[in-house]
């Protein structure tokens, strides 16, 4: 189905073998996390006006109530408002708020969580939507990071001995008496090495989003952004987690290594700090902070994360979870699993974020699914009558950007998983998806899944790295970094920041585009890479000068040894820098000189080439 337009929705397309194509687990044989609990939401009927008390639910409205009283009674089942009472939504203003495309959020004060019961969640559903003042009522499968293993099996490292040299795939036997307060390891330690040379994601684009142009640019290091990423567990001591870490600010962590290596590998690609230890973040400036969904569950849980936050901050979402294709089943190779605003009070919690202004960015999933398949539009029994599906780009959008997964350059790492920016073979696709990041060899923070890190591991988790962090987990905090630098070069430049709707647009129309695959074409649509550099031109044009160069100069040696190829073209009275510049472009500036009628029209930021374009 193609964006905006009203073609019926397409069948689902298996992914084939070959690189690309295997599926979350070593060797693709999949992983389970532990798992979070079903949430078995209620949606109340408008005209009963129900209140949750301590003693049970009266109706404002004064409709009869008592059958359901004596149902949660005698049930030992709790009913509290999902996003808290009318009063406190209505003195807040939060209850009906307008969306940046004009519709309005879905009434919150609707949506209530059932307490108690969670093993027979299927069977009280049923019995509960029955009941006078429920409008229906719907059981969500629990939330699961959106990550997946590496592709090899890992061999056991050999250990590294204090002050032997730190390559990858070897380990250094780090005992917690080394370790310090908040990451600060005692001094003796052994130093962890700097493993930014693994970071392809940071380096210029097509390969990288171009991190490190931005932060030689007033803002770009993500200064003044906030990010909350919402998952189950963090490292919080990470030795390279200590500069912009506000903690966990939402929810209960859930004590288990894999979800703890999970979110810790999130937010060090994010916001890794910037030094010669380990990694760094591609928006090491910005301020980010945790928030567990548990005990909140995931909608409840974006709504707060929403209400910490300003217009232009960031709200990750790490979690996908099994969808129609498979019946809602858990699955160990998360064939099926979808993104999270397919539900209805997560998508009317997204909503809410984005209609506040915050840029809400979440995982499309692993599911290997065409979410333009016929499957999505069909209207669960259980959901509400106002529920249209939201990966139908003609539908009313929840707003957030989603994320799928690509390929990263062959032979990153020495691993090929097939074209650089194709479609991998578990991330899902489809017209709703806005943009890819990494989605295999994202080099972070953390261990790998439920192990110690493979790039680095040893006895503490506070040193732990991987090589190997994969899915549409990894590919969408690069996307959340590159927001995170233009939102700092916007607010340093005095501009207005994006909002969810332009978030969108920019990656869309900017970025290094999405390559065709053996059985997995551009098509089926992840979208482009961000390129933060092209996006400033879109963003900024006050910050990008433009005019015709007058005159060009190629160095195919340039002195001193260490500066890149460039092609020198001298614009508005100055010479601007083109680095690395393509073959194709060399010949067409010499054709345009050499022609005696030169139209070389160049955009620059200071004295660097952002854009050309040859005519005639």
């Amino acid at each position: 189905m193609t964006e905006g337009s009203g073609e019926a929705m397409t069948d689902q397309v298996e992914p084939t073998g070959g690189p690309g194509s295997s599926g979350p687990g070593p060797d693709g044989a999949g992983f389970t996390y532990r798992a979070s609990e079903q949430e078995l939401i209620v949606v109340a009927r408008p005209e009963a006006r129900l209140r949750a008390q301590a003693d049970g639910v009266r109706s404002a409205a004064g409709s009869d109530v008592s059958a359901l009283n004596m149902f949660l009674g005698d049930e030992q089942l709790a009913l509290e408002p999902l996003f808290g009472n009318e009063e406190r939504l209505l003195s807040a203003g939060r209850q009906h708020i307008e969306s940046d495309d004009g519709d309005d959020v879905p009434d919150l004060a609707l949506f209530y969580r059932v307490r108690g019961g969670e093993s027979r969640a299927q069977e009280l559903r049923s019995r509960l939507a029955a009941l006078p003042g429920i409008d229906t009522a719907y059981v969500k499968p629990g939330a699961v990071p959106a990550s997946l293993g590496s592709t090899d099996r890992p061999q056991p490292p050999p250990q590294r001995q204090p002050g032997q040299s730190g390559q990858p795939g070897q380990s250094a036997p780090f005992a917690s008496a080394d370790i310090g307060e908040s990451g600060r390891r005692k001094e003796g330690a052994p130093v962890t090495p700097d493993f930014t040379g693994r970071q392809g994601y940071l380096r210029p684009a097509p390969e990288g989003v171009d991190a490190h142009w931005a932060w030689q640019r007033l803002g770009g290091s993500g200064e003044g952004v906030t990010v909350i990423d919402i998952e189950g567990a963090w490292q919080l001591s990470h030795e390279d987690l200590t500069g912009k870490l506000a903690g966990v600010v939402i929810g209960t962590p859930i004590q288990d290594v894999a979800w703890r290596n999970h979110g810790t590998a999130v937010i060090g690609v994010i916001g890794g700090d910037r030094n010669y230890v380990g990694i760094s973040g591609i928006a090491p400036e910005a301020m980010t902070a945790a928030a567990s969904f548990q005990p909140l569950g995931t909608a409840a849980t974006i709504h707060a994360a929403a209400d910490r936050l300003g217009p232009g901050d960031i709200v990750l979402i790490e979690l996908h979870r099994p969808g129609p294709r498979f019946d809602f089943e858990p699955r160990d190779d998360q064939r099926g699993y979808i993104a999270l605003e397919w539900w209805p009070d997560d998508y009317a919690a997204i909503r809410y974020a984005s209609a506040k202004g915050v840029i809400v960015v979440g995982a499309a999933g692993n599911g290997a699914e065409s979410l333009d398949d016929a499957v999505y539009e069909r209207r669960p029994d259980e959901f509400p009558a106002w529920w249209r599906n939201p990966f139908n780009p003609s539908n009313r959008p929840s707003g957030a950007v989603l994320v799928g997964a690509g390929a990263p350059p062959p032979g990153t790492h020495g691993r090929d998983h097939g074209p650089d920016r194709s479609r991998l073979g578990f991330s899902n696709y489809g017209a709703r998806v806005d943009a890819q990041g990494w989605g295999r060899e994202t080099t972070t923070t953390g261990g790998s899944w439920n192990q110690p890190g493979d790039l680095q591991g040893g006895a503490d988790e506070i040193a732990w790295y991987t090589d190997t962090f994969s899915g549409t987990s990894s590919a969408s905090p690069v996307v959340v970094g590159a927001l995170a630098c233009l939102q700092g070069m916007l607010k340093a430049a005095g501009q207005q920041l994006m909002t969810p709707q332009r978030a969108r647009a920019v990656l869309r129309s900017t970025g290094s585009p999405q390559q065709d695959a053996p059985g997995r074409p551009a098509s089926q649509r992840i979208g482009n890479r961000p390129d933060i550099k092209s996006a400033v031109t879109n963003l900024l044009p006050s910050a990008v000068g433009a005019g015709r160069a007058e005159r060009y100069w190629d160095e195919l040696l340039p002195y001193p040894n260490e500066l890149p190829p460039r092609l020198r073209l001298f614009v508005a009275g100055e010479w601007r820098n083109l680095n690395h510049p393509s073959p194709d472009i060399r010949q067409a500036v010499h054709a345009a000189f050499a022609g005696g009628h030169p139209d070389v029209r160049v955009w620059f930021s200071d004295d660097e080439v952002v854009g050309l374009v040859v005519t005639g």
